[in-house]
């Protein structure tokens, strides 16, 4: 019987609220092939907020598993409840799938979901509960173990409509299980556990190996064949049910994440920095593959010798169909954090981040194209006055312009090598540039000079705007705010009410504005910041940007993909679902509906209308390929002590 089984920390809201889920099992009928569809209408890729991705594409979530079906159909699955399937052997990817047949999902608060329509609909078999399930593995429809924290083993032999637990003896953490039949299984964990079932888990028994080290993923091809990989270079194999685990020896030292053996030959493990090796004799060698990627790799899913797909770290997926001799890298564009964002009208944006990049839209975002930007220096906003004329702001006093829609950007003199934050225009000449120790920079000739001016702190200054050429607004740390209605010849602090960094400025006129910070904080001002009122963001997350497209229609957006909208000028705020926990950090709308939103690993998701809006084709961006950082790093922006 062939088993299909995905492991992964995966995140599904609820309409009971948040579940961190953590593993998905694809499971059909006994005797037959395992076949599922499963999707998620309220994850990624659609969500009540009609938020979709345009960057990265397919999806920029972490991704922790993938299972195959056939040569062709298959299913990905991660962070925020993102499920992917692909039907041509991972070439294309749609965020929802359709289809019948059965899935299993656990994860936090000891959560199992259960779907029988392809996750149309999903019912909540259990939850609440102070665990954590990070491993499940169904044999048939019906019978299926799921292994968690604290040694937590549970059993269901009708579907998942009871659950009940199980002695494993042990306290230390389960990671993964695997079922080759309704009696023989094996479950590892930390502290180089393994533990053994003849008899579908009546009695799991423990076994030894010469390991101390953490184990994270198993699989058997039989009641008796079976590799586990872990930590610092962890191969275990047995070829008798585990009562005995022989070492083996990975050519590369490293992390192992998970392993998948197609035969009982042939295998493939993966791990950290884009590691993958692959044996085609039980074991005895491993030989290193070359995959093209340097991201993290979390899940590995190979349905026979040829055709596999690995899945990781933003999104990253990875198809072969010669057993790994060549990998093809099926993700498309940027993951560098992106820190700025600006539309001009519906169709036309740019954005600006890590290393110097920029990327360019004139379709609403359907494609996004790299623009060449002269630095590898972080650029950390961008302002356009008309869909030509430009200026980007970033670290060591970087200053960039164009005239012509970023074909072609200048470097201009800043004066200063500390770092930039903001940068606003009240016109094609007339503009401020705000950042560390409370620097502020005022031209009136579109950057051909910029001057120095008199902050009056020290506090780090992220977010300026001006009204008009005379009027203008910055915020910074320790809750400044700063005001001038001189065109900057002098700046006068005004009373906020909060010590804590305030990163984003939004001004409908010269009176009425919006700034948002740290622990969800909005304040609103009607009298140019004479009095400042907070307002109830609905959130405790760090709030980065706020836009406003009039004077009701607002958006605030922070970290963990928090994305709040007004109506009514703040009076209320509403949380939508962004579908990603990735930080947020820029937004720009141009009319009440149709918006922007930018954050780290390349994200970049778009709103359109007041309803779904389909997911983008996906078109490769001009940018040469990057090297992303391994793990996220959080809130590149710095934040000094207030």
């Amino acid at each position: 019987m062939k088993i299909t089984r995905v492991k992964l920390p995966l995140f599904i809201w609820s309409l009971s609220g948040a579940c961190g889920l953590t593993t998905v099992l694809h499971a059909g009928v006994v005797g037959s092939p395992i076949t599922a569809n499963i999707s998620n209408k309220i994850g990624a890729g659609s969500s009540s907020g009609q938020w979709v991705w345009q960057d990265p594409l397919p999806q920029g979530n972490t991704l922790q598993d993938f299972s195959f079906i056939d040569t062709n159909n298959g299913f990905a699955v991660g962070a925020r409840g993102t499920i992917l399937r692909t039907t041509d052997g991972g070439n294309n990817w749609d965020i929802l799938a359709s289809g019948t047949n059965t899935g299993t999902v656990v994860g936090n608060f000891g959560a199992i979901l259960r779907t029988t329509d392809a996750g149309n609909h999903w019912t909540i078999q259990r939850d609440g509960m102070p665990d954590v399930l990070f491993g499940v593995s169904f044999t048939d429809a019906t019978t299926g173990t799921a292994v968690g924290s604290d040694g937590l083993i549970l059993r269901t032999t009708n579907g998942g409509a009871n659950w009940t637990n199980q002695t494993s003896g042990i306290s230390s953490v389960l990671n993964d299980v695997s079922f080759t039949d309704t009696n023989n299984g094996t479950a590892v964990g930390e502290n180089a556990t393994i533990l053994r079932t003849t008899n579908g888990g009546t009695n799991w028994v423990s076994q030894t190996s010469d390991t101390i080290n953490n184990l994270n993923g198993v699989s058997f091809t039989d009641a008796n064949t079976g590799t586990i990989v872990g930590s610092n270079s962890t191969i275990l194999r047995t070829t008798d049910g585990g009562n005995d685990w022989f070492d083996q020896t990975s050519p590369i030292p490293s992390d192992l994440h998970d392993v998948s053996f197609a035969d009982a030959n042939t295998g493939t493990a993966i791990g950290p920095v884009g590691l993958i090796i692959r044996t085609t004799d039980g074991g005895n060698n491993w030989i290193s593959q070359t995959s093209g990627s340097l991201q993290i790799f979390y899940g590995v899913s190979f349905v026979d010798a040829n055709n596999g797909i690995i899945i990781g770290f933003a999104g990253e997926i990875l198809t072969t169909t010669d057993g790994g001799s060549n990998w093809t890298i099926q993700t498309h564009g940027t993951t560098q954090a992106l820190y700025g964002v600006i539309f001009t009208d519906l169709n036309t944006g740019t954005a600006v981040g890590a290393s110097g990049t920029i990327l360019r839209t004139t379709d609403a975002g359907n494609t996004w194209v790299g623009q060449t930007s002269g630095t590898f220096n972080q650029l950390n906003e961008v302002i356009f006055t008309d869909a030509n004329t430009g200026t980007a702001v970033g670290e060591a006093g970087t200053i960039l312009r164009t005239t012509d829609g970023g074909n072609e950007w200048n470097s201009q003199v800043s004066g200063t090598t500390n770092l930039l934050f903001g940068v606003s225009f009240a016109n094609a000449n007339t503009g401020a540039a705000v950042g560390a120790e409370g620097t502020i920079l005022k031209t009136t000739n579109g950057g051909n000079n910029w001057n120095t001016q008199t902050s009056g702190t020290t506090n780090f200054l992220f977010g300026v705007l001006l009204s008009d050429a005379n009027t203008g607004t910055a915020v910074g740390a320790g809750g400044t705010i700063l005001r001038t209605t001189n065109g900057g010849a002098s700046w006068d602090p005004q009373t906020s009410g909060t010590i804590v960094p305030l990163h984003g400025v939004a001004f409908q006129n010269a009176n009425v504005g919006t700034v948002v910070g740290n622990s969800g904080t909005i304040l609103k001002t009607t009298d140019g910041g004479s009095h400042w009122v907070p307002q109830n963001s609905t959130t405790t997350d760090h709030l980065w940007d706020v836009s406003f497209s009039d004077a009701n229609n607002g958006t605030a957006v922070g970290e963990g993909g928090t994305i709040v909208r007004t109506t009514d000028g703040g009076s209320n705020w509403v949380g939508e679902v962004s579908g990603t926990f990735n930080i947020l950090y820029d937004v720009s709308f141009t009319d009440a509906n149709t918006g922007t939103v930018v954050g780290d690993i390349g994200t970049i998701l778009r709103r359109t209308g007041s309803g779904p809006t389909p997911t983008p084709t996906v078109t490769p961006s001009a940018t040469p390929r990057v090297t992303p950082r391994p793990r996220p790093t959080p809130r590149p922006r710095p934040t000094p002590p207030s």
